[in-house]
């Protein structure tokens, strides 16, 4: 069954997770209005692989900036400090493989159902380094 939540701006979809994948991946599709940006993070348990399949992803990982378009993927190494943003004025839609799983997770305990409502930060903060995701800074910070 799939399941959609709001986390920092951004509707995600929960299309497979550990228990339909026993473990290996969680598929994520993750819609984002103009403006989203992430916190400049990094997973120590997990890769994640982006494929576009709407609109741009900027995508800042370690040194390199990529701008992916529809069609095109880029893979995010375990340890990697990156930063996902949706710019310019029109959506993105993507596919998000984090492998083995771990994400799906996080969206599920600390995401919203309702787009407007707040993230509870503290639970937010505590469930991420349960799974091995580390916040390096705010919104709008890169790494």
């Amino acid at each position: 069954m799939t399941q959609s939540f709001w986390l920092l701006g951004t509707r995600l979809t929960i299309l497979a997770d550990r228990t339909t994948t026993d473990g290996k991946y969680d598929l994520i599709e993750g819609y984002s209005p103009p403006g989203t940006q992430t916190p400049p993070h990094r997973h120590t348990r997990y890769s994640e692989q982006l494929y576009v399949l709407e609109g741009e992803l900027t995508v800042w990982a370690g040194k390199n900036k990529v701008v992916l378009t529809p069609g095109e993927s880029f893979l995010i190494s375990p340890g990697t400090p990156h930063v996902v943003a949706t710019l310019g004025d029109k959506p993105s839609r993507a596919l998000v493989v984090a492998s083995p799983s771990g994400f799906a997770d996080l969206i599920e305990a600390t995401g919203t159902l309702n787009e407007n409502e707040e993230v509870d930060l503290e639970l937010f903060m505590r469930v991420s380094s349960e799974i091995g995701d580390e916040v390096l800074g705010a919104p709008g910070d890169l790494p």
